[in-house]
């Protein structure tokens, strides 16, 4: 399949200028981007299979909308400047988790003001079931396995993380703390007391508790042994926030639970903390349980989206591998991983095949709401 490709350059205007001078007609709902036969900017072959179209700068908004693409999580920003620097289209920072981004796109089924849904795949499958997606296959499509993106083209996974722990070494060595291997070592009250993580509610929340949940014996149909842990880390002081990663840099919290690529990016890619300070672990369970969820992120078009044409030359972008070596920069596994060369700093894959586990992604999108109901309610989140 190729790649996105220029076609022509119908002006002597840069495609920035064309964006830049067409920009109101696309904030009002600009025309589709198959009528560019009287376009004055430069085009673009878009989409794969039945999705393959031309779309045309003219045609592109001052700002490009799309849900929970933002500063601060899986390098966006390097994607975004990318993208803008290539096709003169900045994209809007959306700083929202994924279960935010849902309620407020349903929030606004009638008018949507965001050109497309981006965050946890279980997500977009719920709003793909809600009818607020419409079909696009970007280019490249074909390279995304199969069960992480649906027939249809509605919705596309293009990356994947691994829920994990991150901690201090320097002040477990302070603490006489072992680096952790399982969940249950993280019940010691020199680590519950000042422990960072996320409630369910947030798909990377969701992913930690699974994890717990699945380390510890229990399944999609028994969550008692997440809230039962849940229950026990509050009381030694732990604390479900959004914004602890600053906190964890000054030693305000020594550990958090999030996803691998938090952890390593932190560790590599931050100069407000020397990298030996960071350790980064995948954890088992009990009896050999695996307790480190695999979460597929991705992102599909919104039925009624404003801007389409840019919309869907950026969705190639990210899927091209230029973009997915963009997520490779901040420890993301990009979905195209398989094509691309992996940076050492990464666990083994030995440990991740002895910790990793996926589940039934249907049978998750049909259970998320009320295991999340049922593990926010019962552990008093």
């Amino acid at each position: 399949m190729r790649e996105t490709t220029r076609r022509r350059f119908v002006t002597g205007a840069s495609a920035a200028a064309a964006a830049g001078l067409s920009g109101c007609a696309g904030m009002l709902g600009s025309s589709d981007e198959n009528t560019n036969a009287n376009g004055s900017g430069e085009t673009y072959d878009v989409g794969y299979g039945d999705s393959q179209t031309t779309v045309n700068s003219s045609d592109f908004p001052d700002k490009l909308f799309v849900y929970a693409v933002q500063s601060g999580w899986s390098n966006w920003p390097a994607i975004m400047e990318a993208f803008e620097n290539e096709y003169g289209v900045p994209l809007n920072d959306d700083d929202r988790s994924s279960g935010e981004a849902l309620k407020d796109l349903r929030a606004h089924a009638q008018n949507p003001t965001h050109s497309a849904y981006n965050g946890g795949y279980t997500y977009g499958i719920l709003a793909m079931q809600d009818d607020l997606t419409r079909a696009y296959k970007p280019a490249n499509w074909d390279k995304v396995p199969d069960k992480l993106k649906s027939d249809n083209g509605h919705m596309t996974a293009t990356r994947r993380m691994t829920t994990a722990v991150t901690y201090r070494k320097d002040i477990y060595e302070e603490r006489g703390l072992d680096e952790p291997e399982t969940w249950d070592d993280l019940l010691h009250p020199d680590i519950t007391k000042d422990l960072a993580l996320q409630t369910p509610t947030a798909a990377v929340g969701l992913a930690s508790a699974l994890s717990v949940n699945n380390a510890r014996g229990g399944s999609m149909d028994d969550v008692s042994p997440v809230v039962d842990y849940y229950e026990q880390i509050q009381e030694g002081g732990a604390e479900f926030t959004d914004n602890f990663l600053a906190q964890f840099t000054k030693g305000e919290y020594a550990t958090f639970i999030r996803y691998d690529y938090s952890g390593l990016n932190l560790k590599h890619n931050n100069e407000d903390i020397a990298e030996e300070k960071v350790g980064v672990a995948l954890l088992k369970g009990e009896n050999g349980n695996k307790g480190a969820f695999n979460q597929p992120y991705g992102f599909g078009m919104l039925k009624g989206a404003p801007n389409p044409g840019a919309c869907k030359l950026f969705m190639d972008y990210v899927l091209s591998k230029e973009g997915q070596k963009k997520f490779l920069d901040a420890y993301v596994r990009p979905i195209r991983a398989p094509e691309l060369e992996m940076p050492d700093e990464f666990p083994s894959q030995q440990t991740y095949s002895n910790t990793e586990f996926q589940v039934d992604y249907q049978q998750l999108v049909d259970k998320q709401s009320s295991i999340i109901d049922e593990i926010e309610s019962k552990a008093g989140l």
